[in-house]
């Protein structure tokens, strides 16, 4: 028999109340409600549990016994569901999201580090990926990606203004075997590649030129999944790489790296924080979402 535990917690108000009345008003419903109630638990038990007169309510033998071992399941119960309603209340607990690994800006720092001393009480957990995945069932509560790559059932909240990618390459590089005039003569220099998992296709560089955007498959020399390797490598002049400008940019700042083809790397509406659509979102995403907004100004 499947146990009815709507009826077992009723009965477990009424051996506290010892009275029907009072039962009924403590869950809002009438007394013939509470009365139907425990009858039903008694027929599918099959054994009286509560002694009824006009004036008062008690246990029977196999009532006290029931009772015994069933008020201490419904007083965790109510426990658990205090403790439930209160993060509805405060940002707490642990907070689980999937970033893009070239998502700069999010991971630099500064944004996490500001969000978790105003908020001590919740639990970053981060996870660090490219692969493509559906973040509800994989358990996550949020994730950072791209825009164009977020699904549409998916609220999505920017977290900077436009960025663009960038090909670049060393000083040495390009006073060694010169610079690409167009991205179709990419075919003809060494090109260092990315692809997000070793059984992913490596990515294709994407360009635009007059408004129509294009990709192109370079001959990768080196391909890997590791945007730090990418950088290292470019700077050590083994050939032109491709990725976000913000990623590039200390590297460009430092005069280690150039960008090329510039006028064909158009800007677009880099990285988001998304999330489902839910009616009620719980604190600690709530209170990321509004940080987030502040950050960026």
């Amino acid at each position: 028999m499947e146990p009815d535990l709507n009826a077992l917690a009723v009965f477990a108000l009424v051996a506290e109340e010892r009275s029907f009345r009072a039962t009924a008003t403590r869950l809002g419903v009438t007394r013939s409600a509470v009365s139907q109630t425990i009858r039903r638990l008694e027929e599918n038990i099959g054994i009286a549990l509560v002694l009824r007169t006009t004036r008062s309510v008690s246990l029977t033998e196999a009532g006290e016994r029931l009772y015994e071992r069933v008020a201490p399941a419904v007083a965790e119960m109510r426990r658990a569901l205090e403790k439930t309603e209160a993060l509805t209340e405060l940002p707490r607990g642990r907070l689980r999201l999937a970033v893009s690994s070239i998502a700069e800006r999010f991971l630099a720092g500064p944004l996490l580090a500001d969000f978790v001393h105003k908020y001590p009480e919740v639990e970053l957990d981060i996870t660090v990926t490219d692969a493509e995945f559906d973040i509800v069932a994989e358990g996550y509560d949020a994730g950072v990606r791209l825009g164009e790559v977020i699904a549409q059932n998916m609220i999505a909240v920017p977290l900077a203004g436009l960025e663009r990618q960038l090909a670049v390459c060393a000083p040495s590089y390009r006073e060694c075997f010169g610079v690409p005039s167009h991205p179709a003569d990419l075919a003809g220099h060494a090109c260092i590649g990315w692809r997000p998992s070793p059984k992913s296709a490596p990515y294709r560089w994407e360009f635009a030129e007059a408004g129509k955007e294009f990709s192109v498959a370079v001959p990768s020399t080196i391909t890997t999944n590791d945007m730090g390797l990418m950088i290292k490598l470019a700077v050590a002049g083994a050939g032109i790489s491709f990725g976000m400008e913000e990623s590039f940019r200390p590297a460009i700042g430092r005069g280690e790296l150039m960008p090329i083809l510039e006028e064909y790397c158009p800007y677009f509406g880099g990285f988001y924080l998304y999330y489902p659509s839910r009616r009620n979102t719980a604190p600690k995403l709530r209170a990321l979402i509004e940080h987030v907004k502040r950050f960026r100004g």
